[in-house]
């Protein structure tokens, strides 16, 4: 019961995160994304991806390729007569929420980056999908901007997904930021959260140096050796940073701290 509360909870919490965007109407080019198609379906077809198109402005599929449903082996015809909803239905239920969870983190992060940093961005995401035989396979999904508006919103985004290389079945459902133009990745991990109050945040010089660095994709031994501190000293303050702006983990902490002004 919980579990489909939270569940509720993370899908009305994405929807006003996406709400907020002020986007107008006139000045959405479509025939943008129609030039667009016929090259989508050729990446769908030559990668056995499944490609698809979300409109944050519509709330709806813009545009999808389920090709890729026929290496799970169901009918393509199966697929198509119920639409992108067809792969979400065979998610991982374990995997659902988690993936709501680090959607709408990822969402809140963007919304505080620039228009640059939304388009060097990608959200990496690896769960589980059953196939034809009831067996749950390992996917990978990257979820990018594919066009903003005028205004350096996220309009159109573009998700793909592929069979994952690593089939282990000790692996937890894992998420990721990827900077491709700095080719490094922050990871996205669920952490201890302890209550704090917005007005009462300050960071040490070395705490907002720190985070920054986490913000740029340096782990925390890169941190340790660039500042030439323990790989335990960044993560103590790493930690601190965590209960000062009741984050949950380091994408949430960046939030705050953006929205706060307080990186370096």
């Amino acid at each position: 019961m919980n579990n489909n509360k939270d569940a509720v909870n993370e899908i009305k919490s994405y929807a006003n995160i996406v709400n907020q965007h002020p986007f107008v109407s006139k000045e959405l080019d479509y025939s943008i994304l129609e030039n667009y198609k016929p090259i989508l379906y050729q990446m769908a077809q030559i990668g056995n991806s499944s490609i698809s198109v979300y409109d944050l402005y519509q709330h709806n599929h813009a545009f999808y390729s389920l090709n890729f449903v026929t290496f799970l082996g169901y009918a393509f015809q199966q697929a198509t007569d119920n639409g992108q909803q067809f792969l979400d239905s065979k998610i991982h239920p374990e995997d659902c929420l988690k993936l709501r969870e680090s959607s709408n983190s990822f969402m809140k992060v963007l919304k505080h980056f620039t228009p640059d940093e939304k388009l060097n961005f990608k959200f990496i995401n690896e769960y589980r999908i059953m196939n034809i035989d009831g067996i749950y396979i390992w996917v990978i999904e990257q979820h990018q901007a594919f066009m903003l508006d005028n205004y350096g919103n996220i309009w159109l985004a573009i998700s793909i997904i592929d069979i994952s290389p690593n089939q282990s079945k000790k692996k937890e459902v894992s998420s990721q930021f990827f900077n491709f133009r700095t080719r490094r990745s922050i990871p996205f991990q669920f952490e201890s959260k302890n209550d704090t109050e917005e007005s009462s945040i300050v960071l040490t010089k070395r705490e907002s140096q720190i985070l920054s660095m986490v913000k740029k994709g340096f782990l925390s031994k890169e941190i340790s050796d660039k500042l030439s501190i323990s790989v335990h000293t960044v993560n103590t303050h790493r930690q601190r940073v965590l209960e000062k702006l009741g984050a949950d983990n380091s994408i949430e902490a960046i939030i705050f701290a953006t929205k706060y002004g307080l990186l370096d």
